[in-house]
């Protein structure tokens, strides 16, 4: 069985997400979908919301599993028995950073790493920028999939937005 781990904070999930988490459960039995916990790392919407944000999101297909753990990563894919981690690359500075984990990770544990390049139409799109369009009252629609527009979040800038064009 071909089991690969995609880890992320997934705060929030963006169309770029989907489009890796799409081609990456084309080519394996189980995709699993970890939302690593980081006590260090505020983030903007709870683990809760992001399992359901993914869950809706990713509702059609059956070979995804959406799980949160905690440590290292190379340690879960070891005691979980994943055949390789799962990497989105936007840009030749995410590919450095990468990079350097995969290796880590190949060192610690043997677990390889499956870069996916990002498709030119997402290859802009980051949680991070998300994030920062959230807090400035941007609209971000553009950026989510469904699940994240309908949110909470989403409808009280929504509200906001709409009220200053008037």
């Amino acid at each position: 069985m071909k089991r690969l781990f995609f880890p992320g904070s997934f705060d929030p999930i963006t169309l770029g997400h989907l489009d890796i988490i799409n081609r990456a459960s084309i080519i394996s039995d189980e995709l699993i979908i970890g939302i690593g916990e980081n006590s260090d790392k505020k983030c903007l919407y709870t683990l809760e919301e992001r399992i359901n944000f993914i869950s809706k999101s990713i509702s059609s297909k059956s070979n995804i599993k959406i799980i949160s753990y905690k440590g290292l990563t190379s340690k879960f894919c070891r005691e979980t028995k994943v055949n390789a981690i799962v990497r989105g690359i936007r840009n030749a500075t995410d590919f450095e950073y990468e990079k350097n984990i995969a290796e880590t990770n190949r060192r610690l544990s043997g677990i390889e790493t499956l870069f996916f390049v990002s498709d030119s139409k997402y290859s802009f799109i980051s949680s991070g920028i998300v994030r920062e369009l959230i807090f400035k009252r941007g609209d971000y629609s553009l950026f989510v999939p469904s699940a994240v527009k309908n949110s909470r979040w989403f409808q009280s800038i929504k509200s906001k937005i709409n009220f200053m064009f008037l």
